[in-house]
């Protein structure tokens, strides 16, 4: 309860506390993941230096992450094979297992990457929006 009248010189010289708005606070960066491949884990620190993501952004970011690593080593298993496909043992030419691997994981990081708008540019600086091809007149 606040008391009337003038304040003491004891009353004044207690300062509240400011608590910041959580607003305004700026969140440390999280580290990537362990198990990312260090290109992987640079590629997650240049994401998260130069874009700002909200909590659910940096799981997509992490499923981006482990898409790629995942289709890079679906690369190196076919090169170690030597080859897209193998001959069964009744003698049938069969697909790698590992091709199916690394289109699954390049469709998948390519749709991540997508959900978190990376592929796209800044907005331009434009008076007015551009036009349509088919409004233009030749």
């Amino acid at each position: 309860m606040i008391k009337p009248g003038r304040k003491t010189a004891a009353e004044l010289a207690i300062v509240k506390p400011v608590v910041p708005d959580k607003r305004t606070l700026t969140p440390a960066m999280p580290d990537p993941p362990i198990h990312l491949s260090a290109e992987a884990a640079a590629w997650w620190r240049d994401v998260l230096r130069d874009y700002e993501l909200e909590p659910h952004h940096v799981r997509l970011l992490q499923a981006a992450g482990e898409a790629w690593d995942r289709m890079q080593q679906a690369r190196k298993a076919l090169a170690d094979h030597g080859g897209l496909t193998f001959i069964d043992s009744a003698g049938n030419m069969k697909l790698h297992p590992a091709e199916a691997v690394e289109r699954n994981s390049r469709t998948a990081f390519a749709r991540l990457v997508r959900e978190l708008d990376l592929d796209a540019d800044a907005p331009a600086e434009r008076s007015r929006p551009p036009s349509l091809i088919s409004n233009r007149r030749y």
